[in-house]
């Protein structure tokens, strides 16, 4: 289905635009005659009305096509333009989700909202403005022809030189509006980055021009931007001049057969008169044509996003026996430069609690976030409960999958809401049971709407463990056989750690299969296996006991825990 598909009112609004422009055309045709009855001293009242009346009734029929088909036109380039958000949406829906933590954020964001919104007005207005006022000039073009032919062909020759000039602007639009659009593009990004860290940067006084990030990038824009229309206005008023120049070239062709009696006065008026207008209508044409071209880069940018390569979908039902976890010879890499994952290989059992230990930067999130398939392994395997999930679609997999992140994301709903998010056929006992069980009852109580409390976007209402509690409620809800915990309990204070670690053993009483990674040891050292990853690898694995025997890498994290405790 093409997304850029047009609908019956847009193509009904241009039809009624032309009419209406070449319309417009008829003004001149009873100005010109109001010239011959003035010029051969022909005036009489009725002629008179009948002429104005003639003139009043092509403008009622005007006002009537014009509303009608800017109406038509803008309804028609709105659904059309809706239609294609509503695609767009759908496709980053399918859009792998490691693409949005590839710098690409401000690209999708600037496609969605600044793209989208120039393919807009390039529908309801550009391409109206462009087809009205090239049907009009054509219009004027052949009433000059008619008046005097060799004027008419000068206007036309002059206006063949709009080919050149096109193939100008559009080199024009090729170097400097692509190179706009994405430094545009990294703009967004770096601004959402800015405001996303603004705390931080006023903590640091790097706000405004001291922020040289956001200064340079602004910077870069401004000079591009400067570039693109410093080399498009001279192109652009090149042509208008010569355009101009019509006028007295028509007057100094004209005079000649006025002078000897061969053209009428009203035709030689209404012929100097026509390449002042044309001029005009040329200089509407070539600045729209121009914002044309440009617009048309935001069209190429949504149909890139829309050739995105997706993730696999199908008919495919994953539904394994049991919920075993195997990776073999995992290797894995976000960028080609520096390898995350060496050769990772290592089982975990069904129904079963493996802990996941290491170093920050080790690649402990890195294996949760390949389980989820938010990205594709490079080589290797990763099966649950025997079957390779390398063709199952992310979605299948992630319906066995709960989580519960560090870093919790709520949306700007209620409680309640947030919570259905996970199975939206949730009965509301069934949400206040495991809001119960995750340990939120002791603050929902207390706030004046209960769960239907408004949480702010991203949650900015609560504090970081009333968040994290209300994430282990969702995953509650769900029920998921497998079960992702991912330093659920770091960056919280102690009174909020307590209540979360609470509420994370309430959710580990349903028999699941549990990978946990946690940066206090002290959490997983009744875990049935304990994985220690290191420079992404696979070092120890083994219960507690075990692995302190061992004296490795794990003995040396667990001594350093228990002098910095004591």
């Amino acid at each position: 289905m093409n997304p850029f598909k047009k609908n019956t009112k847009f193509y009904l609004g241009i039809i009624f635009t032309v009419i209406e422009g070449i319309l417009s055309a008829c003004v001149y045709m009873m100005i010109y005659n109001l010239l011959k009855m003035l010029l051969d001293n022909d005036v009489t009242m009725d002629k008179l009305m009948q002429l104005t009346w003639m003139i009043v009734g092509i403008f009622a029929v005007r006002i009537v096509l014009y509303g009608t088909g800017y109406t038509l036109g803008q309804i028609g380039g709105g659904d059309s333009t809706s239609h294609l958000r509503l695609v767009l949406g759908d496709k980053f829906t399918r859009i792998p989700i490691g693409n949005f933590v590839k710098g690409k954020t401000g690209t999708y964001i600037n496609t969605m909202t600044s793209d989208v919104k120039n393919y807009e007005q390039l529908l309801t207005h550009k391409i109206g403005n462009l087809v009205k006022n090239s049907s009009l000039s054509a219009m004027l073009i052949l009433f000059v022809g008619y008046m005097y032919l060799p004027a008419g062909i000068i206007l036309f020759a002059v206006s063949l030189l709009f080919i050149p000039y096109s193939y100008l602007s559009v080199k024009v639009v090729e170097k400097y509006g692509v190179a706009r659009n994405k430094i545009y593009a990294d703009t967004v990004s770096t601004i959402v980055e800015y405001i996303n860290g603004l705390q931080t940067l006023r903590a640091y006084n790097m706000c405004g021009s001291k922020n040289k990030k956001t200064k340079s990038i602004l910077k870069d824009f401004s000079d591009v931007s400067y570039k693109y229309e410093a080399t498009g206005i001279p192109v652009a008023i090149s042509f208008n001049i010569i355009i101009w120049l019509t006028l007295p070239l028509v007057m100094m062709v004209a005079s000649r057969p006025w002078l000897a009696g061969t053209l009428s006065n009203e035709n030689f008026l209404m012929v100097c008169m026509m390449p002042m207008l044309l001029a005009r209508m040329f200089a509407s044409i070539s600045v729209d044509f121009f914002s044309y071209k440009n617009m048309m880069i935001s069209k190429g940018k949504i149909q890139e996003i829309i050739d995105e390569p997706e993730e696999k979908t199908g008919e495919i039902v994953f539904e394994p026996k049991s919920y075993d976890i195997e990776f073999k010879n995992v290797d894995f890499s976000y960028t080609k430069e520096e390898q995350v994952l060496k050769d990772v290989s290592f089982k975990v059992g069904d129904r079963s609690l493996t802990a996941i230990v290491g170093d920050s930067g080790s690649g402990k999130s890195t294996i949760i976030n390949l389980l989820s398939k938010y990205y594709d392994i490079d080589s290797g395997d990763i099966k649950i409960g025997g079957i390779s999930i390398k063709n199952i679609p992310p979605e299948e997999v992630l319906k066995k999958i709960s989580m519960v992140d560090q870093d919790v994301f709520l949306f700007d709903g209620t409680i309640k809401e947030n919570i259905r998010y996970a199975r939206t056929d949730a009965t509301d006992k069934e949400i206040n049971d495991a809001l119960k069980e995750a340990n939120c009852d002791s603050f929902i109580d207390k706030l004046e709407k209960g769960v239907d409390q408004r949480v702010g976007e991203n949650g900015t209402f609560l504090s970081g463990g009333e968040r994290q509690r209300i994430s282990i409620a969702r995953a509650i809800i769900k029920n998921s056989p497998i079960l992702l915990l991912d330093e659920a309990t770091a960056s919280l204070d102690i009174e909020n750690e307590l209540a979360v670690k609470k509420a994370i053993a309430n959710l580990l009483k349903s028999k699941k299969t549990v990978i946990m990674i946690a940066h206090t040891l002290s959490v997983v050292k009744n875990a049935d296996n304990i994985i220690v990853v290191s420079g992404g690898r696979i070092v120890e694995s083994g219960t507690h006991e075990k692995l302190l025997q061992k004296n490795g890498k794990y003995a040396s994290m667990w001594n350093a825990e228990k002098l910095i405790g004591a």
